[in-house]
């Protein structure tokens, strides 16, 4: 008795692989591959906020991170003499030997100082100082004007310089926005971190720095939608300032940084690093993003009619 030999099913196509974070930036920019660079180079900018706790270190690891997936060659600046985290959120913590207090008390060069990551060979971080050191009396508010200097004449001078500013406004604020022309004030839609941000925003333009931008972090949208919590657009409204990105939240944040590994390294993309990627190209061609005030109908019309809503 002759068997017919068995059907053989075809196999299921691959499933689609997810987008990449530079794939969907691409997408969202026109299909272009890369921004455009604005202005000459190095660009020095800080992040800063005022209040502590609003996500300015987690900003310029994210920032520098995509800076260096772009292209672009970044050190990132750790302006924290006592307190320094950013090596924690670039997974750096056990190669930081030397820093810029080493440099300047002659023990080292600057290049020998610059730590290199594993992933990014466009992106290095430099250190203020180790945690628990005497910072020697030659360390004013010059310091890192004298750094910034030295990177311009470097053989191989970066495109952009990060400085992640400490919390405050006192000797180690004046000292990280010293050598800067450009700041992004990392800001969380509540009232006591907008006052600190406005009143940050008056010292930078006292200082002379007119280029300031601002990311407004951890914004809910549901909570947005029941105005129990304040927009982009009235946080831009508030401070009068143009805005470089919304970041929703995130908890994958949390993830993120106790890997040591930036958000817009993760693939597939997740929310939060999406934001900051395309924060990342407004910045490089000195774009800024527009809030979008949407009007209100599902439900039940409070007092104005109207919620703002970030697009």
């Amino acid at each position: 008795m002759a068997f017919a030999p068995p059907r053989l099913l075809p196999l299921p196509p691959p499933p689609a692989a997810a987008e990449s974070t530079r794939a969907v930036s691409a997408r969202h920019h026109g299909g272009r591959t890369a921004p455009e660079l604005s202005g000459p180079t190095p660009r020095v900018v800080v992040v800063t906020s005022g209040k502590g706790g609003v996500g300015k270190t987690t900003t310029t690891a994210n920032l520098a991170a995509s800076l260096a997936r772009l292209g672009l060659p970044a050190v990132a600046v750790d302006a924290d003499a006592g307190l320094r985290n950013l090596d924690l959120l670039l997974g750096l913590e056990n190669r930081v030997h030397l820093t810029a207090a080493d440099v300047l008390a002659g023990d080292c060069r600057l290049d020998q100082a610059l730590v290199r990551h594993r992933a990014l060979q466009d992106l290095h971080l430099l250190c203020l100082s180790k945690p628990r050191s005497k910072l020697p009396l030659a360390f004013g508010s010059k310091t890192l004007t004298w750094v910034a200097d030295a990177l311009r004449r470097s053989p191989n001078p970066p495109a952009f310089i990060l400085i992640d500013c400490p919390a405050g406004v006192d000797a180690g604020f004046v000292t990280a926005i010293a050598p800067a022309e450009e700041a992004v004030l990392v800001t969380t839609p509540d009232i006591t971190a907008l006052r600190d941000a406005d009143r940050v925003a008056g010292l930078l333009e006292c200082d002379g720095i007119k280029d300031i931008k601002i990311i407004v972090n951890r914004v809910r949208p549901d909570l947005v939608k029941g105005e129990d919590m304040m927009s982009a657009l009235d946080v831009q409204e508030m401070l009068g300032l143009p805005l470089l990105g919304v970041v929703p939240e995130d908890a994958e944040v949390i993830r993120s940084t106790n890997r040591g590994v930036p958000l817009v390294l993760n693939d597939p993309p997740t929310p939060a690093g999406l934001a900051l990627e395309q924060a990342t190209w407004r910045l490089v061609e000195r774009d800024a993003m527009t809030a979008v005030m949407v009007e209100e109908q599902e439900r039940p019309k409070k007092k104005g009619g109207f919620f703002s809503f970030f697009g």
